[in-house]
């Protein structure tokens, strides 16, 4: 089945899909009526697989677009600008050969389910302004769609591109974002688009919930290599313009921790050598949240990893997921035989990883040897902190990697990126490559958005760019915790610092704690709390089992942004119930109809009567037949295991 549709001037006139269609372009196509390969030309659709989806290109004058699911505007007509050297090349372009494609494969993953599916239809639209050709392409998935522009070059041509496509959202729609003075570290609020102020920095992915109950859509980036990152800027009612790092205000761990050399040196647009290919701009789309937090998007708009780096791909050996303890918010001694001490009961807790902050530093050579060796033993793995900084030069990150390799460190935690500008998103590819040759993973933190790279790097184990259990002055912890699924999540893994039993938690009650760690789960999973801590509750059995990463992820109703998180979540034949609540108590009732056939050994920790810092304890015998009845305080949470029996 062709993938792209060119319209004639009767099919645009009496399209029902999109009733937002101007005057002025259905006058243009009318008028195009006599010259039918004219007007077939200035139109060009492309539809998802199951036909839900649809991304309209209009190729007459400025290059435009829009989208829609099923019946719902979700992108109403907006620009798609591109410059190069400052001269815009999207305004009036001539069009050329159109070619479609399809595509439809499977491939492991890591995260809400293991098996990805990548099912879209394309198409690359040939264009030419003046001397210059170049291409748009563009995909439609089953949920949701991305376009990116092609720019042909010879290796020695140098040129700086630039845009402000635009993306225009129907009103009536509530968006939940927060601006880029943290970098990437925001507490997101919500409003009604058309109260989003002029001028409004949004760090992606920016998610909104469209009008009438049409559905959630949320806007960020895929395959961010070799360019600078995207940020968006609201520039009209409910209009949101694409600004490119070198244009957006520097964040303010970035001005504090760099010069202002730096500063001034990443305010100037990136300059590339040879082919320019953007970024894939994508709108992810669904009618519920279950849609949102499965799709494989981002990693679908990605390479595949190098076989000659990883021969096994996502299975490579040296590539292993696990959960990790922290000494760093929870107490604990920063010596060598506290290190020593964590790694005990990270291996009483079976977890695989121990973080260790920069005091390592302190350390011999010989000293490092003997905690590797005694971590080992418990079947733990160290990585150790690096600030990115001292990274940029090749023969620094080599220094640095062989050292890690020779004493037998798993990894690193690199920080401290806070921009995206191209020079520092060339920095995570050179220190992805860099860290694979020595087999190492890494952790990045004060980092950037994902942008799926983890199918390429499986070796990046998470990253961090969320506002996470670090930030002790973040008090509505309730509400923060269950818009983070919704919005950076659907990014990719967010490095949160899961599980905290004291003040960190703020307006959370202990399950709510607990159950974030199922829900935030990532490759690498790391506790904010203290492993004593953990071994002291009461849930611990249950805690000591979830899984870093899932076969399956079900996001339940009446799940809702910021108010309700329900996930029924599979690893092997266990599932587990994690239910994270905002700040408005509530009883909910939730079947089990996620189950499978046959009977279970349930293990349930509620919130307890006596406070938020208790649980209660349950355990019990429950079929699919069966349902939960959940009562909830404010900030509260539950969480469930179901074993097969």
């Amino acid at each position: 089945m062709c993938p792209i549709k060119l319209f004639s001037p009767k099919e645009i006139s009496r399209c029902a899909f999109w009733p937002v269609l101007t005057p002025f372009l259905i006058a243009v196509a009318i008028a195009l009526t006599p010259n039918r390969a004219l007007a077939a030309a200035t139109e060009t659709q492309v539809t998802s697989p199951d036909g839900s989806i649809q991304i309209h290109v209009m190729c007459g004058g400025q290059l435009s677009y829009e989208v829609g699911l099923k019946n719902q505007t979700v992108i109403e007509p907006s620009r798609l600008i591109f410059s190069l050297d400052g001269k815009e090349i999207t305004s009036g372009p001539a069009i050329g050969e159109i070619k479609t494609y399809r595509i439809n494969e499977t491939y492991p993953c890591r995260g809400v389910h293991s098996q990805a599916v990548n099912n879209c239809n394309g198409a690359v639209v040939a264009l030419k302004s003046g001397a210059v050709n170049y291409s748009l392409e563009i995909r439609a998935f089953n949920d949701g769609v991305a376009y990116r522009f092609i720019v042909p070059g010879n290796a020695g041509q140098c040129r700086a591109p630039d845009e402000a496509s635009t993306f225009c959202i129907p009103d009536g729609s509530r968006v939940w974002y927060h601006d880029l003075g943290g970098h990437y570290e925001g507490q997101h609020t919500n409003n009604l688009v058309t109260d989003i102020h002029r001028g409004q920095w949004v760090a992606p992915p920016m998610t909104f919930k469209l009008p009438n109950g049409g559905g959630y859509a949320s806007i960020t980036e895929a395959d961010l290599v070799n360019y600078s990152g995207m940020g968006l800027q609201a520039t009209g009612p409910h209009e949101f313009t694409l600004v490119l790092a070198h244009k957006q205000p520097p964040s303010r761990p970035f001005v504090m921790r760099y010069s202002t050399n730096d500063v001034e040196r990443l305010s100037h647009a990136a300059v590339i050598s040879g082919t320019i290919t953007t970024p894939w701009r994508v709108v992810m789309m669904g009618t519920n949240l279950n849609t949102l937090v499965n799709s494989d998007i981002l990693p679908d708009l990605c390479p595949p990893p190098d076989a000659k780096i990883f021969p096994q791909g996502l299975k490579t050996d040296w590539v292993k997921p696990g959960r990790a303890v922290w000494k760093y918010l929870d107490g604990g001694d920063s010596t060598l035989e506290g290190t020593k001490e964590f790694c005990r009961m990270a291996g009483e807790l079976g977890f695989q990883y121990d973080v260790v902050e920069g005091y390592w530093g302190r350390w011999t050579d010989a000293e490092i040897k003997d905690l590797v060796a005694y971590a080992k033993q418990r079947g733990v793995s160290l990585l150790f902190w690096k600030h990115s900084r001292s990274l940029r030069t090749p023969e620094a990150r080599e220094e640095f990697f062989k050292k890690l390799h020779d004493l037998g460190v798993a990894g690193a935690k690199i920080d401290f990126f806070d921009n995206e500008h191209k020079e520092v998103v060339d920095l995570y590819e050179a220190l992805l490559e860099s860290a694979a040759k020595y087999h190492l993973v890494v952790n990045f933190h004060g980092s950037d958005k994902p942008t799926g790279r983890i199918r390429t790097w499986p070796n990046e184990i998470t990253r961090e760019a969320v506002r996470g259990m670090e930030s002790s002055r973040l008090q509505d912890r309730a509400t923060h915790e269950t818009t983070l699924p919704f919005t950076r999540m659907l990014a990719g893994p967010a490095d949160y610092s899961v599980m905290h039993f004291g003040a960190r938690r703020q307006n959370t009650s202990w399950p709510h704690q607990i159950a974030c760690a199922a829900i935030f789960s990532q490759p690498m999973l790391t506790y904010a709390a203290n492993p004593s801590n953990i071994l002291a509750n009461a849930g611990v059995d249950l805690i000591k089992s979830i899984p870093p990463v899932w076969d399956e992820t079900i996001v339940l109703p009446p799940s809702e942004i910021g108010k309700l998180a329900i996930f029924a979540r599979r690893s092997g034949d266990t599932w587990f119930l994690a239910v994270m609540e905002g700040v408005d108590a509530q009883s909910i009732e939730v079947p089990l109809s996620f189950l499978d056939q046959g009977g279970y050994q349930a293990m349930l920790i509620r919130d307890s009567g006596n406070g938020p810092d208790a649980e209660e304890i349950e355990h019990t015998s429950l079929r699919r037949e069966d349902s939960l009845t959940i009562n909830l305080r404010s900030g509260g949470g539950f969480i469930g295991r179901f074993i097969r029996r």
